[in-house]
């Protein structure tokens, strides 16, 4: 009976097969918003790392024949998690602009002072940004954004496969959407900046026809409490704005991997 022998080529691929989906697994969960990112611990992010590097590996394509230890396999590996950190980060742009939106709601309304802590940038935001992040996060999940971007991140390895760089026009696409940030926060917003706008308006009216009025005593309160209205007659168009930034995204990641 012949014994099993196993040679150095074929440790290579096995050692590849996994070593490279997982940098770029490892990337995206190190940067992405709910699934990953600063909120969530780090032997959670990596116990989930290899938990989907498991579950996408059987579905792969030969992987490039190289020495783990040779400075093609250290490139390769280099790329796969730059791919991933990208493809996080354009989520993570998305609900920065989330973030955005609720930053100018709360300076417009006069509730810029109250801070919270936001472990996601690990930074302190408006108390209106912070609810708007819980909300996105709420909507992120009740829409199956998370589903989606695993289901791309697999298909990620069809549209650029290990070893193949990426190509000319995928870091303009990247930078480009690094732009969303103020478009998809004015969408968000616009709605309750007009109103404030128009209440700021008539009490400057107001002010100007009466100068004894005390504009501190009176507009204060009337500014917040149309602020506090604005958010939520405006909660239906947020989801509308937040949704259309969600598909968005994914057709620029698309757009990306193919360069």
């Amino acid at each position: 009976m012949s014994a099993l022998t196993i040679t150095a080529e074929q440790i290579n691929g096995y050692v590849g097969l996994f070593m490279w989906p997982l940098f770029r697994v490892a990337g995206l969960l190190s940067i992405m918003p709910v699934l990953g990112g600063g909120e969530v611990p780090v032997k959670v992010r990596v116990g989930l790392a290899f938990m989907i590097t498991l579950l996408i590996v059987p579905s792969l394509d030969s992987m490039p024949q190289l020495d783990p230890l040779s400075a093609d396999s250290v490139l390769v590996s280099v790329q796969q998690l730059i791919i991933g950190v990208a493809m996080g980060l354009m989520v993570l742009i998305v609900f920065n602009a989330v973030t955005m939106a609720g930053e100018s709601i709360a300076v417009t309304m006069g509730l810029g002072f109250a801070m919270l802590n936001d472990p996601q940038n690990g930074s302190q935001v408006p108390t209106v940004s912070q609810f708007y992040l819980i909300l996105a996060t709420l909507l992120f999940l009740a829409f199956n954004g998370h589903h989606a971007i695993l289901l791309l991140l697999t298909a990620s390895f069809t549209y650029l496969p290990v070893g193949q760089p990426l190509g000319e026009d995928a870091i303009w696409t990247l930078l480009t959407w690094g732009g969303i940030v103020f478009k998809g926060a004015l969408s968000i917003a616009l709605p309750a900046l007009a109103a404030m706008l128009t209440v700021n308006i008539i009490m400057g009216v107001i002010t100007r026809a009466a100068p004894q009025l005390n504009l501190f005593s009176v507009g204060f309160p009337i500014t917040m409490t149309v602020g506090f209205l604005s958010i939520l007659f405006t909660l239906p168009s947020f989801q509308v704005s937040f949704e259309s930034l969600l598909t968005l995204v994914q057709t620029t990641i698309v757009a990306f991997l193919r360069g």
